[in-house]
Formats: C-alpha cells, sequence, structure tokens
C-alpha cells in the first residue's frame, strides 16, 4: 500500500479525509510548526541567557498566559524544580482564570487586564516574565507585559504572529510564524506544539547555563521518588566511574544531591564537595578538573 501523500491532503478540511490521512495531515502540521522555530534560534538562546542569570541571581522567572498558551507555560515552569532543582520559589506560573483543575477553562479570562495587572504586580525589578500569546495580541498577556516591564522586569515574549503588539512590547521577541491551523482558530494544535518546543528550549538551556547538565546528564536532578533516584545513582555511576553500590552510599551521604554525591563518590567528603561546588557556581566539570 502507497505511503499517505500529505502534500495531496493539505488543503482538504480533515473532516473530508479519511482517518489515517486526517491524522497524517494533522502530523505534518505538527512538524511544520516546529520548523517556525528555526529562524528564532538567536532568540531563544538570548532568552536563555536571560533566564539563566536570573535563577543564578535569586530573582524569579513568571510565566504568564491564557488559554493552551497557559497550558504549555504550566507545562514547562513545573518540571524545573524536578529537572534541574530550581528553587520554587523562583518561579511563578500566571494563568488568565487560574490553572484548570477539572477540565473547564473559561475563554473570557483571556480578556481580563484587571486580572493580569493583579498577578503582575507580584514581579519585581530583575525579574524575567516569559509571556505568551498565540496571536500576539491577548489582552491578559498584553497587560501582563505592559506592567511587567514597568516595573523593571526583562519581557520575553513568545507569539505566533511576527510583528505583534506582544513582540514589539518585549525585550526579546521571539516570532513563531506558524503555518494555518488544520482545526481553524485551534491554537493547541500547531501554535501550541512550537510554543511548547520553544519553552523547552529557553529551560533546558538556562539548565545548561547553570552547569546543571553534564555530559549531556541531569546532574541537578531532584531525586524524590524511586526511579529518580535509581536515575541519580547511575548519573554517579557513569561519571565517577564508581559500581552503584558506591554511587547509592554517596548520594545518602550528600543528602541526595546528584552534584555532591558524584564528589563524593570520587573521595571526597560532603563538606569538602559542596565547598568545591560553591567556589565553581555548581559547575561539576570544573569541579572534577579542580580534584585531579
Amino acid at each position: 500500500m502507497p505511503a499517505h501523500d500529505d502534500t495531496m491532503h493539505a488543503n482538504a478540511p480533515i473532516d473530508a479525509l479519511s482517518g489515517a490521512d486526517a491524522l497524517s495531515v494533522m502530523l505534518a502540521s505538527h512538524i511544520a510548526a516546529l520548523e517556525a522555530a528555526r529562524g528564532a534560534i538567536s532568540q531563544i538562546n538570548q532568552a536563555a541567557g536571560i533566564v539563566a542569570a536570573a535563577f543564578e541571581g535569586g530573582r524569579t522567572v513568571h510565566y504568564a498566559a491564557a488559554g493552551s498558551s497557559g497550558l504549555m507555560a504550566l507545562a514547562d515552569a513545573s518540571e524545573l524544580p524536578g529537572t534541574f532543582r530550581v528553587p520554587h520559589d523562583q518561579i511563578r506560573i500566571f494563568m488568565a482564570g487560574g490553572v484548570p483543575v477539572d477540565g473547564r477553562m473559561p475563554g473570557d479570562t483571556e480578556d481580563s487586564e484587571a486580572e493580569a495587572v493583579t498577578a503582575a504586580s507580584e514581579v519585581n525589578a530583575g525579574d524575567v516574565a516569559l509571556v505568551i500569546s498565540a496571536s500576539g495580541t491577548t489582552p491578559y498577556a498584553l497587560a501582563f507585559a505592559r506592567l511587567a516591564s514597568e516595573r523593571g522586569a526583562q519581557v520575553v515574549g513568545i507569539a505566533n504572529v511576527a510583528g505583534s503588539d506582544l513582540l514589539r512590547l518585549s525585550d526579546v521577541a521571539i516570532a513563531l510564524s506558524t503555518p494555518p491551523e488544520v482545526l481553524e482558530g485551534s491554537t493547541r494544535l500547531g501554535a501550541g506544539t512550537a510554543q511548547k518546543a520553544v519553552l523547552n528550549m529557553i529551560s533546558t538551556q538556562a539548565g545548561v547555563l547553570m552547569g546543571h547538565v553534564h555530559d549531556g546528564l541531569m546532574v541537578n536532578v531532584y531525586p524524590d521518588n524511586l526511579k529518580l533516584r535509581h536515575r541519580a545513582a547511575d548519573i554517579v555511576v557513569r561519571i565517577a566511574g564508581v559500581t552503584n553500590a558506591v554511587a547509592e552510599r554517596a548520594l545518602v551521604q550528600a543528602g541526595y544531591d546528584t552534584k555532591r554525591a558524584t564528589l563524593v563518590a570520587t573521595g571526597m567528603t560532603p563538606a569538602d564537595a559542596q565547598t568545591l561546588l560553591d567556589q565553581h557556581k555548581g559547575r561539576l566539570r570544573a569541579c572534577l578538573a579542580a580534584s585531579i
């Protein structure tokens, strides 16, 4: 059977296609949406540097958006403490109408400038505001961005329309010119895919810049369950070149701090390991080089 020809069906409405063809078109639209990020690599890299500097400086990173953009922000922000051990109190998530807990997400909340102003009143000078809006004109997002900027925060705007109001307000403007949606008006599809990818890129590269990634490993992972404790032990084994038993003992001695445990596994005391990490601002590679 010949493969599905996505281009043949690109202009046909998905409800006029067979299930397999419709799904193939949807997949192609997501792939095309991701390509939109390629043209914004420089701005994404700049945003990652700003976020990393804010976290390292003890400042707060605020995520603000409405609707599906808010869900993309929630997904990224919520994973930072576990992946990179970013302190919870350095992350704030503002979603128009609040984070939904039962599937209800009223659409009118995105028009509430007053709610955005209340939320942005928590922003302080030196903070970073990651503001997301597919159209770049969402009233909630614009109001938050304006006040955050007035309060001295750096604003990183992410929108799927180049030259939109949000991008003009932003210190770093990330334009993701995604193709038309296969379900017209539903920004949870291609636009949302591109937004999530870019937010993941920003936060992951920020983790790299903060020294929380070593040889592609999550060396600052917070191992608060069995799966992650096994992963932390494997990280120590791979970097320190020790047995699993040694790695597990080191993790216990280091209070399940994976970077500190890696140094303990090489023969340091937990106190000496922490002193070295402090000297090198948490950069494990520099610590390992200094300990040779």
